[in-house]
């Protein structure tokens, strides 16, 4: 049974939120603010975070950041009344997964779930099949319709955690720290010369695209 924490400084949405998890087959912790949140998380494995990003002395700005120095794969969904694109811009940045406004339709938090749950485990499969294209990261190797395509380590790379993750976008920074050496002097725009060289070599390819998100970065979505 997958294990969600649930931080949420509203009492009643708390306990309303784990509720309806837990009639839906998760098992569900509900915190009402981060520091109580940080103590479940030295005693318990869980399998996804949701937060509020406006809670007493520690915002969920802070807290997911500090969550996600610690494991840099738990998917992290936002719930909050704030929606204003400044906030939507530093939790991505940050390394949320997703972003949920106020009030919040459980049917439609059901299905995120699912879907980020899906996402993280291919992620830790080291393996990603879709209709025509094979990504098998132990071999680092890429198969389009039967055929190799040759890619560098860092396009491989690239190409591996934005479909890894359909859907969430990571900014050309989050993009850089991860797969360029800190002393690199290669600026973020890097990351568009390698993003163009992957969609030329898989523009044959029907089952994926690599989408820019406008003032952000890059998403894959699969078709």
């Amino acid at each position: 049974m997958f294990k969600i924490l649930v931080v949420e400084d509203d009492k009643d949405l708390n306990k309303t939120v784990c509720a309806y998890l837990n009639q839906n087959g998760y098992e569900a912790t509900g915190c009402l603010e981060a520091n109580e949140a940080y103590n479940k998380m030295y005693g318990n494995i869980f399998d996804l975070i949701i937060s509020d990003i406006m809670m007493p002395r520690i915002d969920g700005f802070e807290f997911a950041e500090t969550v996600r120095s610690l494991n840099k794969e738990i998917p992290i969904l936002f719930m909050t009344a704030r929606d204003d694109f400044n906030s939507k811009q530093r939790g991505y940045s940050i390394g949320i997964d997703d972003y949920m406004v106020k009030p919040i339709d459980l049917d439609e938090l059901l299905l995120k779930i699912g879907a980020l749950l899906r996402r993280a485990k291919i992620a830790s499969a080291k393996k990603i099949v879709l209709n025509t294209l094979t990504l098998d990261a132990e071999e680092r190797s890429a198969t389009f319709n039967g055929e190799d395509i040759p890619l560098t380590v860092r396009e491989f790379n690239l190409l591996y955690k934005l479909l890894s993750y359909p859907k969430k976008t990571f900014t050309r920074s989050q993009l850089m720290e991860e797969f360029w050496d800190v002393d690199s002097s290669s600026g973020s725009r890097t990351v568009d010369v390698y993003i163009t060289k992957l969609r030329d070599k898989f523009s044959e390819c029907k089952d994926f695209e690599i989408v820019t998100v406008h003032g952000l970065g890059y998403k894959a979505v699969l078709k």
